[in-house]
């Protein structure tokens, strides 16, 4: 190809441009089509990050600490164990003063929905996160040498907890994780709400530190009997029963 002043031009740098051309336009109709399909995929996104197993007769209903201000997570729970699927309910729960904390609060929010008093047990601990949570509750569960649980949560904290969980408990032990709906999460409209946006986010960040920490629990070696050496001492719990056969 001759140019002014009979100067030849590459052919390549015309390909060059056209190419470029070319990109630009895809990438923008490739933006185009997710800014027009965006609630579709957001909708799929929110809604495949929860879980819910198929719930069993079980030894012991687990509701997680930090229920929200609608007492969602103690509400479910109440509901699976009027459908028969364990005869105990545990309130699990930071604690906020040396005489009370979070599961004095769900205690209360189970009984108000109708679980037996009896039939709660409060397991409050010092846990900062999910998994020193699961390794306070692991510790119960071996005390009362039991085979199954069915662990309650927010919706939006359901793939975490199992993955966590699973990990966490001892093996013998069946895990089911079923999910609470949560007033500020509602998984078709998840984006609407900055509080839900801020609740994904932090759960998917808190996804891959959990995959982290048990990769680097699996890399720890062993000590003791076999067991591999945890880096930090599991917490004490006090179990309490609120009838004279307390454990």
């Amino acid at each position: 190809m001759i140019g002014r002043g009979g100067q030849r031009k590459a052919p390549s740098q015309t390909g060059g441009i056209l190419s470029s051309l070319i990109t630009l336009v895809a990438v923008v109709l490739l933006l185009l089509v997710f800014y027009l399909a965006r609630h579709p995929i957001f909708r799929l996104v929110g809604e495949g990050w929860l879980v819910e197993d198929t719930l069993e007769r079980s030894d012991a209903i687990i509701v997680l600490s930090d229920d929200n201000f609608y007492a969602d997570r103690a509400t479910h729970a109440a509901q699976v164990y009027r459908q028969g699927l364990a005869p105990v309910v545990v309130a699990s729960g930071r604690r906020l003063r040396p005489y009370a904390g979070v599961a004095e609060l769900i205690e209360h929010d189970l009984v108000e929905r109708g679980v037996p008093k009896d039939k709660i047990i409060r397991v409050p601990h010092d846990a900062d996160s999910t998994r020193e949570e699961a390794k306070a509750l692991a510790q119960v569960a071996r005390q009362k040498k039991w085979r199954s649980v069915i662990v309650v949560t927010s919706n939006y904290h359901t793939r975490r907890a199992r993955y966590i969980f699973s990990h966490v408990f001892p093996k013998d032990i069946r895990i089911r994780v079923s999910g609470a709906s949560d007033g500020d999460f509602d998984p078709e409209r998840w984006w609407e709400k900055r509080i839900s946006v801020k609740e994904l986010a932090r759960e998917i960040a808190g996804m891959l530190v959990a995959i982290w920490e048990q990769h680097s629990d699996s890399d720890t070696p062993s000590s003791g009997k076999g067991q591999p050496a945890e880096k930090s001492q599991l917490i004490a719990v006090p179990v309490a029963r609120n009838t004279p056969a307390a454990v």
